[in-house]
């Protein structure tokens, strides 16, 4: 893992999906002045930090992952200026601000992939992943061909229009696999150096990188996309040492092994994440089991040797929204988990008013089941919510129709509303160092069927117990340690307390207790 920044020490991320949080032009779909215009509210909730999702010029087949020009932004969102402007005006509000980087596929109307499916040699004949013969498909992945006088098929990444990019492969077994030391890799390679340091030296902070574990082929346990990684960590940590680098791996053994500074638990896997937060029986909802998550969670962090830090989203433009599945207050008591957490939490816009998922859209630009996680940010209940002054038919994708749906305006002037109680949580976290990103996690009760999930977090000497109990009947949980949390620094519903070394979690409730000095 390479130098972590400091910032990240502390880093409280809000996830912005551009296309719909706001809209200053009345074109119907947001932009990047939209995003400038609600810094101040960003930084009123509470966060210290923003992860933009693709905001690069694109056809839009995937939401702006299919990327025609890295170094351009995509004319709908505004200019390559108004990006600089947005890092220096969050900047100058002590915000950090990473961008979304895709470096495992482009678009096929990429410049690049036009020039690689020339039969001619060039500069990008194998800048992608292309077999010898039209007649064979790259095995395990999908593919283009008869697309061009280039004999050849060439493997995609996800959505057929996505060729994959050229890293090469850590064992070769096929004539037109080439290996990772070979020119066309090692050119794809440099050419990402390229995007990274075009960004980073007009005042990105950073990024957070799609499909980070994919790029090498063929690839043994990650070893060839870890050494991928640890290169480009090289020039990062030279060139660019204050530049945060988080992955879209879900295997954060691999991905701090390649030096990022952080990785996602992701909503697919072997991470359970979704046991807490997205199936049938949620924990959060009063009635599931987080034990699994909490299993291989702890695995996780010591495979990974205590390095580097493992993120847990509210959720994210892939996932359906947290309320679809977390009800009412039970929404606090899973923010007070997410904001109690070791790693930097990511808010994705609207969870913390608890936007619904809006069931039945069509799909737009990709998103298929996903678009309902998508809808535009519900500012006000005004035209459109507030995000865009434009007829309600032109809109990117439609708001929640829900009359009841919620807005930050209304939030803000309740005192008891979700918003209200995220901020407050994440002024405890930025308060309590044990809290935050380092501190270290011991669980003391993993969430098993009928019991509450509690942890101490602990740094410098510091130790904050948390206790959270979604279930509709009040737990007891023995603690076999000294008594000596009974500072109460926040507490969901009615709370809980210490009887002696019992620990007693009333229903549908959350407390922190700090340890004061035993003296």
């Amino acid at each position: 893992m390479s130098k972590r920044p400091e910032w990240l020490d502390n880093a409280v991320f809000y996830e912005i999906y551009p296309q719909s949080f706001k809209d200053t032009d009345g074109d119907g779909i947001g932009n990047i002045s939209g995003i400038t215009e609600k810094l101040p509210y960003i930084k009123d909730l509470g966060c210290n930090a923003i992860w933009i999702n693709p905001c690069f010029d694109s056809p839009f087949g995937d939401a702006g992952y299919d990327v025609s020009d890295y170094l351009k932004v995509a004319p709908r969102y505004g200019t390559n200026e108004d990006l600089i402007n947005l890092f220096d005006k969050a900047h100058s509000m002590g915000l950090h601000v990473i961008l979304d980087l895709v470096p495992g596929h482009t678009s096929w109307e990429h410049p690049w992939f036009k020039e690689s499916m020339k039969a001619e040699r060039n500069e990008f004949t194998d800048r992608y992943v292309w077999t010898d013969s039209v007649w064979e498909e790259p095995e395990g992945y999908g593919s283009l061909r008869g697309i061009s006088d280039r004999d050849g098929s060439c493997a995609v990444n996800f959505f057929t229009h996505q060729p994959a990019l050229n890293y090469g492969f850590y064992k070769p077994n096929r004539p037109w696999q080439q290996p990772t030391d070979s020119e066309g890799a090692i050119a794809t390679r440099e050419a990402l150096k390229d995007i990274m340091r075009f960004w980073l030296s007009k005042g990105c902070d950073g990024f957070r990188v799609d499909m980070a574990g994919s790029l090498v082929k063929n690839d043994e346990d990650g070893k060839g996309t870890i050494a991928l990684w640890n290169n480009i960590f090289e020039f990062l940590d030279k060139e660019f040492p204050e530049a945060a680098m988080v992955s879209e791996w879900g295997e954060p053994r691999l991905s701090l092994a390649g030096g990022f500074h952080m990785d996602f638990l992701l909503h697919f896997g072997e991470s359970h994440y979704n046991d807490l937060f997205r199936c049938e029986r949620p924990f959060f909802e009063g009635l599931g089991d987080a034990s699994e998550f909490v299993k291989k969670y702890k695995d996780s962090r010591a495979r990974s040797g205590g390095k580097g830090l493992i993120c847990i989203p509210s959720g994210n433009h892939d996932m359906d929204r947290l309320a679809k599945h977390i009800h009412r207050e039970r929404l606090k008591l899973a923010f007070a988990f997410l904001l109690s957490a070791p790693g930097a939490p990511y808010i994705y816009y609207g969870d913390e008013i608890g936007m619904n998922y809006v069931e039945g859209l069509k799909s737009v630009e990709g998103g298929y089941g996903r678009t309902g996680s998508r809808s535009p940010m519900q500012w006000d209940k005004s035209k459109n919510a507030g995000f865009s002054s434009a007829p309600s038919e032109k809109l990117y994708i439609p708001i929640d129709p829900s009359p009841d749906r919620p807005d930050v305006t209304s939030q803000l002037g309740d005192e008891k509303s979700l918003l209200n109680e995220v901020k407050k949580l994440i002024a405890l976290r930025l308060k309590y160092k044990p809290l935050q990103s380092l501190g270290n996690i011991d669980f003391v009760c993993d969430g098993a069927p009928g019991n509450p999930l509690a942890y101490i977090r602990s740094l410098d000497g510091e130790r904050i117990f948390v206790a959270i109990n979604p279930a509709n009947d009040p737990a007891e949980i023995k603690v076999n340690i000294p008594a000596a949390f009974n500072e109460i620094i926040y507490q969901s519903g009615n709370g809980g307390n210490f009887s002696g070394n019992i620990c007693r979690v009333e229903a549908r409730s959350a407390v922190w207790l700090r340890e004061r000095d035993r003296g």
